[in-house]
């Protein structure tokens, strides 16, 4: 009874093959929806990094420029008479080269912060359904399940109790013609109907205590 009680804590598949079959098909549904978000996420963050091509062409060609005219006005600079004012001339087209260099880095600077943003809504969007559909589903059972073996394990009078306030009103009539009359009574058969009702309701095995 003890072992049984302490296996209620981590009660997370169903006793039942069919209903822990379901539940296991469920998980390995939401572990391969995590594993499609996570490669949409990279495919998008690549396709949005991809578009840095034209900028960083852009800045290699400013670096090529800048590297032109900087080699131009140091070779003017040594020049007599005039070298000093041909260098300082020489020195608009570094100047254009660098302004190429800022603008190009600038870009894959941009493009890069939309390939982030891009990729954090991809995750968020793909992780909603599995934070607040099947994570809390899991929860509740587990928390459901815990209960439910730890009653088990004691008496059935309170899983009796779960099943009169669960459960649909054709399912309890099915059990006893007044189930709520009966349980005030303590008709152990009814009792002992109406827990199993509730614990096959979650996968679980009915009581193991025969009824009176």
């Amino acid at each position: 009874m003890v072992r049984e009680v302490r296996s209620g804590r981590m009660r997370i598949y169903a006793e039942r093959p069919g209903r822990a079959g379901l539940q296991l098909l469920a998980d390995l549904l939401a572990l391969g929806w995590i594993w499609l978000t996570a490669f949409v996420a990279r495919t998008v963050h690549d396709f949005v990094l991809a578009m840095q091509g034209p900028a960083r062409t852009l800045a290699g060609a400013g670096e090529s420029v800048r590297g032109a005219f900087d080699d131009a006005a140091r070779t003017a600079a040594s020049l007599p008479f005039v070298g000093d004012d041909l260098a300082r001339a020489l020195g608009a087209g570094t100047g254009a080269g660098e302004s190429l260099v800022a603008a190009g880095q600038e870009q894959m600077e941009a493009i890069a912060r939309v390939a982030f943003g891009t990729t954090v809504a991809t995750v968020v969007l793909g992780a909603m359904p599995v934070l607040f559909v099947w994570l809390p589903l899991r929860v509740r059972y587990a928390q459901l399940a815990q209960s439910a073996v730890t009653a088990r394990a004691v008496d059935s009078d309170l899983l009796a109790l779960r099943a009169l306030t669960r459960r649909p009103v054709r399912q309890l009539m099915r059990v006893a013609p007044d189930p709520a009359t009966s349980w005030r009574r303590g008709e152990r058969p009814v009792l002992h109907a109406l827990a199993a009702l509730e614990l096959r309701s979650l996968g679980l095995r009915a009581p193991r205590t025969p009824p009176d």
